[in-house]
């Protein structure tokens, strides 16, 4: 049953009461516009179709439904509405699989039967199937869970069980294999206790604290939508690919996030699937007018290295849409280049191949309306906000008229180009699709005084050679609207462009900016390193000194508990159900500059590396509130493992000196913390002297400790992503693109300090 609500509360925040949410929750949601009304029309809409309340369990598969959603499928949120409204989708499990159904069968009619078979509806999970399931499971796996004993991967006991009840609850899988394991191993031991203990490196030093069990889990840094697995350690680019890579099945591009469905798109898939035979396809798209450098080496990797992972083929195919920039001994160096990394491609092809095929697509997209030729001179087009073309507006007979005469050389350079109607991403109108250059091309002579640009060039080359992933660095994000939007103007084939190669382990601008290094750091840090035309490896300390700098002035202090353990004061001075504010400054050292209130209550959570049963007789106090706590009881699971402390608490000036003064929260707000480490252990790891073995050798496999049972105060329930904090004794942090409306991500941007342990 709902919690009752206020009387303040609006008729809209009432309602999402109604179906369960906590009342901070649904002020939260009530906030979010796009989100609110569309929770607020799928709750009405549920109530239309049934007499009967909406129970909190329906409220949370509705909320799921309107977040969740991919947009391709939009259509059917109301079938999806009614289902959960009459408790045929009564689960996470079967809303997903509906989900996945209609991904799969996007075009109309549905085919209902196959549809709710799919779906699980109707289905019923015992108590005994579950009990079952994961009985012939753990007897499986017998030998080793007796071998390795806490050490063995429950994971895979968890998939195995789901993938026998796909449609039971994961909670109660989870449960059953706890209890079934803990039957066959009983109690850890302290050889188990032992085991678990932080490993080291080579060089004896111990490796970045981790998280529990409990609380980690092998996730996805955003990649379009969830694709790179958080556990990266790959000893090769293969390795890397197979197992910690999640990409869509080839023939499955609809399923993607962002992508277009149109009347043809499955018609066009499965043409798609019959060319590759269902095999992966990627290209190496380079301009050859230069030596490739050391990115190029990156994006050489990622095609070739999926395509090879997956059992598929990589393309070589040459951007040669500038005949005025390119010279026959690039062509060679880069496949000689490509070879030399020990890749060999499954074709080598080159823009102009095609320029017949994309000439008559420019044509077709002149005749849907979509595509004018404008006389517009490069300088008027210069800029982020040109003034729109006069010319926009040309019939169609027109434009098919006036294009012919730039190819056949009426127009000087300049004088006229073909520009597609199409909005970009960062506010770009109307990009060029052709331009006239009087120049011979290497491969095709005199034949064209037109040719295509790569915004035009790039989606149709990759559509004409049935590309299955079009693998993309950041640089080109603005263009992947235009891309989807072109190929389904000139109804082809339509690849799907994968992109966001924003891992905040690495050092782009655009990692760096997502972990939460604020520019000034950047631009001081570019400045201190002078000068200087030679090559030399700098020591990424330097610039987290100038993050330190920047963000000790900028950074607002906050508590988060990132591997909280509950604690009682047994003895709370204000009472057992109370709850009192306490004022925290932002900038203790400039209390001038504001604070913030945060709530204390006789439950608090500290973090579990301030515990030690060694030393339960030392007190603690907690910052901010004037109370020292001494520990009274130790409350432990059946395994022995630490679940919550019992404490008393003194005033501060009644109390002998504690051991410290820690931090902590209370009626904390969930969410997630990512803690980031050096992604190698040596300071050139492509220096033999240093990194015995090779750079893959030094990666350190700790990069990224990922914590989802994490607490912080209510105060940050409603922050931004990108907004950064200093987390009292923690470190710097950033607020990062992955959190949703349920939880907030953080990323570690620095710890407080440097640490002396790194290289």
């Amino acid at each position: 049953m709902a919690a009752p609500a206020s009387a303040a509360m609006s008729e809209r925040e009432l309602k999402f009461v109604q179906i369960g949410l906590s009342e901070q929750k649904a002020k939260e949601t009530a906030k979010n516009a796009a989100l609110s009304q569309g929770l607020y029309d799928a709750i009405l809409a549920a109530e239309r179709t049934t007499s009967q309340p909406i129970t909190k369990a329906m409220g949370n598969l509705l909320y799921h439904v309107v977040t969740k959603m991919k947009g391709q499928i939009k259509q059917y949120e109301p079938l999806l509405i009614e289902y959960v409204a009459k408790g045929k989708l009564d689960s996470e499990a079967k809303l997903s699989a509906a989900m996945d159904y209609l991904l799969t069968h996007p075009e109309p009619p549905l085919d209902t039967k196959a549809f709710e078979t799919h779906s699980g509806v109707g289905v019923v999970v015992s108590p005994d199937q579950i009990e079952k399931a994961v009985e012939d499971v753990v007897n499986t796996h017998r030998e080793k869970l007796v071998e390795d004993r806490y050490q063995f991967n429950v994971g895979i006991l968890l998939a195995e069980a789901r993938a026998k009840l796909p449609f039971a609850e994961g909670k109660f899988i989870k449960n059953e294999v706890d209890l079934q394991v803990l039957h066959l191993l009983g109690p850890k031991s302290d050889a188990d206790l032992q085991k678990a203990s932080r490993p080291k490196t080579k060089g004896g030093k111990e490796r970045p604290k981790a998280c529990t069990p409990r609380d980690t889990q092998s996730v996805d840094i955003h990649l379009n939508s969830d694709v790179i697995s958080a556990d990266t350690g790959a000893n090769t680019m293969e390795e890397l690919f197979r197992t910690k890579v999640h990409f869509h099945k080839p023939g499955e591009n609809q399923k993607t996030e962002g992508y277009i469905v149109t009347p043809t798109t499955m018609t066009h898939l499965k043409h798609h699937l019959k060319v590759t035979g269902g095999k992966v396809r990627t290209r190496f798209p380079p301009e050859p007018n230069g030596i490739l450098h050391i990115g190029h080496a990156k994006a050489i990797n990622v095609n070739f290295g999926y395509a090879k992972a997956q059992g598929g083929v990589c393309f070589l195919r040459y951007d040669d849409t500038n005949p005025e920039k390119e010279e026959e001994r690039f062509f060679a160096g880069i496949q000689d280049m490509v070879q030399w990394l020990g890749y060999e491609p499954y074709k080598v092809t080159h823009a102009s191949d095609y320029f017949d095929d994309l000439y008559v697509l420019a044509v077709r997209l002149i005749q849907r309306g979509l595509a004018y030729v404008c006389h517009q001179t490069a300088e008027e087009l210069k800029g982020f906000n040109p003034p729109p073309s006069p010319y926009r507006d040309r019939t169609i007979e027109q434009n098919l008229r006036l294009f012919e005469d730039m190819r056949k050389g009426k127009f000087n350079e300049g004088e006229a180009t073909l520009r597609m109607k199409v909005t970009l991403e960062e506010g770009k109108q109307d990009p060029v699709a052709y331009r006239v250059r009087f120049v011979p091309h290497p491969r095709t002579g005199d034949k064209w005084c037109i040719y295509p640009t790569y915004d035009f060039t790039h989606c149709l080359c990759d559509s004409l050679e049935h590309i299955t992933h079009s693998l993309c660095t950041k640089e080109f994000q603005s263009r992947r609207s235009s891309y989807y939007w072109l190929c389904n103007a000139v109804d082809v084939y339509c690849p799907v462009q994968w992109e966001d190669w924003d891992d905040p382990r690495l050092y782009t601008l655009t990692a760096l900016r997502r972990r939460g290094f604020p520019p000034d750091a950047i631009n001081n840090f570019c400045a201190k390193l002078g000068l200087t035309g030679s090559l030399s490896a700098v020591d990424p300390q330097l610039l987290e000194a100038c993050v330190r700098d920047s963000l000790n002035l900028t950074a607002p202090r906050v508590m988060c508990v990132v591997e909280p353990i509950k604690v009682t004061i047994t003895n709370f001075p204000h009472g057992q159900n109370a709850e009192v504010p306490v004022t925290v400054p932002d900038f203790p050292a400039s209390p001038e500059r504001g604070s913030h209130t945060v709530t204390l209550a006789n439950v608090v959570y500290i973090e579990v590396a301030d515990f030690r049963e060694s030393r339960r007789q030392q007190s603690v106090g907690l910052r901010h509130t004037g109370l020292v706590i001494s520990i009274s009881k130790v409350i432990k699971d059946a395994a022995g493992d630490v679940q919550e402390l019992e404490v008393t608490c003194q005033k501060a000036e009644d109390a002998e000196k504690p051991r410290a003064f820690i931090h902590w929260v209370s009626k904390p707000v969930n969410c997630e913390v990512r803690l980031y480490d050096r992604l190698f252990f040596h300071k050139n790891p492509e220096d033999p002297s240093e990194a015995v073995g090779g750079f893959l050798n030094d990666v350190n496999r700790d990069a990224m400790t990922i914590c989802t049972d994490s607490l912080i105060d209510q105060s940050l329930a409603s922050c931004s992503v990108l907004d950064k904090f200093q987390f009292e004794r923690l470190g710097y942090f950033c607020v990062d693109q992955d959190s949703t409306p349920e939880k907030i991500v953080f990323n570690r941007t620095v710890t407080l300090k440097e640490d002396s342990g790194k290289n």
